[in-house]
């Protein structure tokens, strides 16, 4: 995109023949002309808003950032900032430019047969799921890959194992040693700058690298303190303190897990939040089978 600027930018012509384009929409007063497709197409970010004169359009342009695939780039970063300064307006906050997903290091193709529909892995898992491997799986700003097979491995030993775990041992034993109850909760005193600026910055796969940071430091606190081995001692002050401090990041990472996974993060704060444990029905990531690929001879 820069080597775009450098070379300088040149009109376009807005335009193409009727005769080579008969699907599209015809130019005002000259019926030998039809719009260009990218012209008119970035239109519909303002129009479809009421512009001018809509409440809309008031209210919600300029957008606080737009989201397009690296192939689309100089429509974007070029020609419609062009066409919003010469109609006075204002640009968009800001453009975060995404990669390409793959299909088993392959390009993704009709042709080869290898296309996956979200809706597929909605249907298998749920839509949390989906998000959690994309956002964090595939990198924010570079080509990613994805499998079954992958999709499969970070739900069970990631989803499963690391986050539902422990969301599930805790609210057993507050259950079991404490009849439920948490108590008082401490505020979380975890650092999350660093979550908030990837989070700016769209590195949505390092933003929640640092959520899962909190998980793992969680499940090794657990590990360490055995709140089970403290039940034996009769040490109940003490057992409340670790069970509330174990809430409490979970409820931490709830709130950090909000934007990428929010059926998720609603469940675990609907168990910890009110400090009497509110059990979730059935598991929070029912363990799933990893598909084997088929060997041929």
């Amino acid at each position: 995109m820069l080597q775009v600027i450098h070379d300088g930018l040149e009109d376009i012509s807005i335009s193409r023949p009727a005769s080579k384009i008969s699907w599209g929409l015809p130019v005002p007063g000259d019926s030998e002309q039809v719009m260009y497709v990218w012209f008119e197409a970035l239109m519909n970010y303002i129009t479809v808003l009421g512009y001018p004169e809509h409440t809309d359009f008031k209210k919600f342009w300029p957008a606080n950032v737009q989201v397009i695939g690296k192939d689309i780039l100089r429509f974007h970063a070029a020609i419609w900032p062009g066409m919003l300064l010469g109609l006075g307006l204002p640009l968009p906050e800001k453009l975060f430019v995404h990669g390409f997903i793959n299909i088993d290091n392959q390009k993704m193709s009709k042709s080869i047969g290898n296309v996956v529909s979200p809706q597929d892995i909605v249907t298998k898992y749920n839509a949390d799921v989906f998000r959690y491997y994309v956002l964090r799986h595939i990198p924010s700003y570079d080509d990613g890959d994805f499998s079954w097979e992958r999709l499969e491995t970070a739900y069970n030993t990631e989803l499963a194992n690391e986050l539902g775990n422990a969301v599930q041992r805790t609210a057993a034993m507050i259950a079991q040693y404490q009849e439920g109850i948490v108590g008082d909760i401490p505020p979380a005193n975890h650092d999350n700058a660093e979550y908030w600026t990837n989070l700016e910055a769209c590195k949505f796969d390092r933003a929640l690298d640092e959520v899962w940071d909190q998980v793992r430091g969680l499940n090794q606190y657990i590990e360490q303190e055995q709140p089970w081995a403290v039940a034996k001692t009769g040490d109940k002050v003490h057992l409340q303190e670790v069970l509330a401090y174990q809430a409490s990041c979970l409820l931490q990472i709830a709130d950090l897990l909000e934007p990428f996974m929010p059926e998720t993060a609603g469940k675990i704060k609907h168990t910890f939040e009110e400090g009497v444990i509110r059990p979730i029905q059935g598991t929070l990531f029912p363990k799933h089978e990893i598909a084997k690929k088929a060997v041929t001879k």
